[in-house]
């Protein structure tokens, strides 16, 4: 059974599933209610473009992240995978506290949108944190 990938960590494995999921939906949500209003409005071009491009550039980072994660949660959970864990972890912690230090400081009154933001960074964060602590089951099979 070598031609058969196992996964080797389900963390990483639901993860990444999510981080896609959540690429989809931040790119339905743009696309749906966000941009049109945005570029319907009388806000400036150059501003409206700057918004649209960070718009897809946190899709494209959920994109990145969760086939890193996927293609991770097959290898052996060695150093580098745990290591690559753990830069996501530090990026989706930075992304999350940015997001609310901002909302915040700025006074935005929709605090329901960051709060769903922070819980969904959360969850992610939470099953990382679980995915660098499973062990290497790999390492206890062959000393047996």
């Amino acid at each position: 059974m070598k031609g058969k990938a196992k996964v080797k960590n389900y963390f990483y494995l639901i993860v990444g599933i999510l981080c896609i999921l959540f690429a989809g939906t931040q790119t339905w949500n743009g696309l749906q209610a966000i941009l049109p209003a945005l570029h319907g409005s009388n806000i400036e071009s150059s501003i409206t473009t700057v918004f649209t491009y960070q718009w897809y550039i946190i899709i494209a980072e959920n994109l990145v992240f969760g086939m890193a994660l996927l293609i991770m949660a097959f290898q052996k959970n060695g150093a580098k995978v745990k290591n690559a864990a753990w830069v996501i972890i530090a990026m989706l912690f930075v992304r999350g506290l940015a997001t609310a230090l901002v909302t915040m400081l700025l006074g935005i009154s929709d605090v329901g949108n960051l709060l769903t933001s922070t819980i969904a960074i959360s969850v992610l964060l939470v099953l990382l944190l679980l995915g660098v602590r499973v062990k290497d089951q790999s390492a206890a099979c062959h000393t047996v």
